[in-house]
């Protein structure tokens, strides 16, 4: 299914610290374009694994192509931005189709804001939980 948008559709993902704000626009070329920070996706995630992650919700939803695509995003690692633009376009299909493109998305799990953090260090120990080495003399 083809889809024509008219006006630019814009929402957030987030995963960890990592925050892409998401921008899906009309195509100006052929295909769809895929802008990261300025930069495409080859170079932005140079990973095979990372380009994967970050188009599944495109992939899923058989849209790969038919929109410009402009992500900014900020804030924690790499892999982490990955699944944070992954969100991202997953909510943007989300709201241009909420008919044809929820149950997939959401059977995927790709519209869930994945709520693990990083546990933080507690006094008296060397780490969140890791204790201190224990000498009896």
């Amino acid at each position: 299914m083809s889809y024509m948008i008219e006006k630019e559709i814009h929402q957030t993902g987030k995963r960890k610290t990592a925050i892409a704000r998401v921008y899906l626009r009309p195509r100006k070329g052929e295909i769809g374009s895929i802008n990261i920070n300025g930069r495409t996706l080859e170079a932005y995630f140079p990973r095979p694994a990372l380009q994967k992650i970050a188009m599944q919700s495109l992939d899923l939803t058989n849209t790969n192509g038919q929109f410009d695509v402009y992500v900014n995003v900020a804030g924690g690692g790499i892999s982490a931005q990955a699944s944070a633009v992954r969100h991202g376009i997953a909510k943007t299909l989300n709201e241009l189709d909420k008919e044809a493109m929820r149950l997939p998305l959401k059977k995927a799990g790709f519209l869930t804001r994945d709520a693990r953090e990083v546990e933080r260090k507690k006094y008296g120990l060397a780490g969140a939980r890791r204790r201190y080495q224990f000498s009896k003399r």
